[in-house]
């Protein structure tokens, strides 16, 4: 497994457009210049860019077009090879590996009120996060696992929150057992990955900031 991640770059922002868009389909650049605002269009051309680049640079995949399953989620038609983007703030992450893999970054935002959010919980998760001496530190670490897993599930928000119960790293869904392992990018940034796959999730893992 590979992470890449990318901070954007409001400088950048021309000359990144200029090399990049023109290599992808029609439809992704037609999503691209949708967006009003600069960030978020930076932040999905990245997320793509570091999905090919991985792909190329480590699996020797290139050009691999990109389909959607029934439920929304993303793969890689003609591979086995499986891959998740997520992004926050001014962070985008790709994470690529031979298995299902979720990865979730969030911003530490020192505005968020984890009591809006205690619906989402568990009564445990709750508690924990209620009596911790950080409780903005312990709500990102609940909320980028949960995540995480959910990506690495598949069915994503079909399946609620409060319905699975995140303990040592290890859940249950559906029968099926997940496991988590927060990693370091950056201070400011709260980050997760999850999958099924016990000792590849726990084993080191290949981080590389994408130059672009």
């Amino acid at each position: 497994m590979i992470i890449l991640y990318s901070f954007i770059d409001e400088n950048r922002h021309k000359f990144l457009m200029d090399r990049y868009l023109n290599a992808f389909p029609e439809d992704f650049k037609k999503d691209i210049l949708k967006y009003r605002r600069w960030q978020d269009a930076q932040l999905s051309l990245l997320g793509r860019v570091l999905l090919e680049h991985g792909l190329n640079a480590h699996y020797g995949i290139r050009g691999a077009e990109i389909g959607r399953l029934s439920n929304n989620k993303p793969f890689l038609k003609g591979h086995t090879v499986h891959f998740n983007i997520s992004h926050s703030k001014n962070l985008v992450a790709c994470a690529i590996a031979d298995y299902p893999i979720g990865i979730d970054i969030e911003f530490s935002d020192d505005s968020i009120n984890y009591l809006d959010f205690q619906f989402q919980m568990t009564a445990g998760e709750f508690e924990e996060i209620h009596q911790s001496e950080d409780k903005i530190n312990s709500f990102f670490t609940y909320w980028t696992k949960k995540e995480a897993v959910l990506k690495a599930e598949g069915s994503g928000m079909m399946i609620p929150l409060d319905s699975f119960e995140i303990l040592n790293n290890e859940c249950l869904i559906e029968g099926k057992k997940f496991f988590t392992k927060e990693f370091f990018i950056d201070k400011r940034y709260h980050c997760c990955i999850a999958s099924e796959e016990f000792t590849v999730v726990n084993k080191s893992i290949c981080f590389e900031l994408f130059q672009n």
